[in-house]
């Protein structure tokens, strides 16, 4: 890790990155692509040390409550969170400010601030995204190798639901010749369903590659689905979007799920959920966007 002295919090929507890099080892990973100007190697972590105060001044200066949003590009829940904890400072600010929050991880360690999302969802509104792309288990410690199972984040979203947080599943990416199948769409769906999720975040069957993480996820094809790259490059090139041969019939029974379930699906109706700010007291709902 490295640290370093940031000079602004959010981005344009209200979104915040923490850390940028990650340890987690998601062989598909797009934010290591070069495009986003990462100057580090990406396991060595950034870390922002001042994000807790750039986070309390910017609240202080907002005009009007809305949502915050972090984990888009940089999991908040990184083996380092457990020493740094700057996610858990940026949660009390959040907190102690009344404003929304929306958040993304693959980890479990998110439990440790079980409380504190309460407290925020009880003044506004707290969404929990939980990414869930493989149901078998022995195929996932292979793609996501170092972050918690997915049965482990299934009961994340169960604990959520009883305490009455809603939560959103990023069912994605989906890899061609890996994961791309209807067993693999129906358990993790069937998760979904138990878990009672208020909405499901899927761009379509496949994954994006470019330039950074293309060459690492075929560094893992290599590793461990032999010849598997070749069949890549021979039908896909050097295309950013990797679209399955299964997309059109998984996304029919993702679809169909979704409408017999009452779990929000299309991409844009999600979106407007999260980022609509909710202040519980007043039954006041405000934009995301301001």
């Amino acid at each position: 890790m490295h640290e370093i002295m940031a000079k602004g919090i959010f981005s344009s929507n209200n979104g915040m990155n923490i850390y940028r890099g990650c340890t987690h080892g998601c062989i598909y990973c797009d934010a290591r692509s070069l495009c986003y100007g990462m100057n580090h190697v990406f396991e060595n972590i950034e870390v922002k040390i001042n994000a807790p105060q750039l986070l309390e001044d910017a609240l202080k200066k907002k005009r009007r409550k809305c949502i915050i949003g972090t984990g888009a590009m940089s999991d908040p829940y990184i083996q380092l969170e457990e020493k740094i904890q700057n996610t858990r400072k940026c949660l009390e600010i959040i907190e102690k400010h009344g404003f929304g929050l929306t958040i993304l991880t693959k980890s479990n360690r998110i439990l440790r601030d079980l409380e504190l999302l309460k407290s925020i969802n009880n003044k506004a509104k707290c969404v929990v995204q939980m990414t869930l792309t493989t149901y078998d288990e022995e195929l996932c410690k292979i793609i996501e190798p170092n972050v918690s199972s997915t049965k482990e984040r299934f009961e994340v979203l169960k604990i959520m639901r009883d305490n009455g947080i809603p939560t959103v599943v990023w069912l994605t990416p989906i890899l061609p010749y890996i994961n791309d199948t209807e067993d693999n769409i129906r358990g993790i769906l069937n998760y979904c369903i138990e878990a009672k999720v208020k909405g499901i975040i899927v761009f379509g069957i496949g994954v994006t590659l470019r330039d950074g993480n293309r060459e690492y996820y075929y560094k893992n094809l290599d590793k461990h689905f032999k010849g598997l790259k070749e069949k890549y490059i021979k039908k896909y090139g050097s295309s950013y979007e990797v679209l399955s041969e299964n997309h059109e019939k998984l996304m029919k029974i993702i679809k169909e799920t979704c409408e017999k379930n009452n779990i929000i699906c299309g991409v844009e109706e999600v979106f407007k959920y999260m980022r609509t700010f909710e202040e519980k007291n007043n039954e006041i709902q405000l934009s995301f966007d301001i």
